[in-house]
């Protein structure tokens, strides 16, 4: 596999990371989501054909149903059964929320995680930039005032690790990934929901509607 497909890959995925910040629309955000987890597919299909394990190859489609396919129809679902046509907006500003992302971005690139994103030297712009996509994920999650917002950030946040254990040569069991896509499983049907009882109690699901609840 040529290293520019790879980086093709990689900063579609990095890119989808940023889309997600920047996106007014809940649909393009599933779709968006969908296709970030395509990719995680193809970098799992890749692995396939470079050790030839079927266990791997298994979990590249059982991730294809779970991710690309069924995860997108929970959101779009969500988004039609309480009728969201917009994201609620960011605790910060969308210039400063940019600057920050900008920001994580370098940190990533700099000599503070120098010893992480150099487990493997001829990967290191892989995995600073996966790494990257990792922060920039968990800052989606604090940023973001929407619910389906931050259950994309932490839901992206699990596509970035797998990601990053890619381009580190980290072994991951079979065991660990089916127990990954059983947990989305299970975290959707719990999220529907929890989701439906904080849209019929408060009318929204902007979780700064849920002040009161410290009351």
């Amino acid at each position: 596999m040529t290293e520019s497909f790879l980086q093709f890959l990689l900063t579609f995925f990095f890119l989808t990371i940023v889309f997600f910040h920047v996106a007014k629309k809940n649909f393009g955000v599933a779709i968006a989501y969908g296709l970030q987890s395509l990719v995680v597919v193809t970098l799992l299909v890749i692995s396939f054909f470079e050790t030839r394990n079927l266990s791997i190859l298994a979990i590249a489609f059982l991730m294809l149903i779970v991710k690309v396919i069924l995860a997108p129809i929970f959101i779009v679902n969500l988004i039609r059964k309480h009728n969201l046509k917009f994201l609620v907006s960011t605790y910060v500003s969308l210039p400063l929320t940019l600057i920050i992302v900008a920001a994580l971005a370098g940190i990533a690139h700099s000599a503070i995680f120098s010893s992480l994103i150099n487990i493997v030297p001829a990967n290191h712009q892989f995995l600073s930039l996966a790494l990257a996509a990792l922060l920039i994920s968990i800052f989606l999650t604090i940023n973001r005032r929407g619910a389906i917002s931050q259950i994309i950030g932490v839901l992206s946040l699990e596509n970035s690790m797998v990601v990053f254990a890619f381009f580190a040569g980290l072994e991951q069991s079979p065991a660990l990934q089916l127990g990954i896509a059983f947990d989305i499983i299970v975290w959707f049907m719990i999220a529907t929901i929890f989701i439906s009882m904080i849209y019929k109690h408060f009318g929204s699901l902007d979780v700064t509607e849920m002040k009161q609840l410290k009351d």
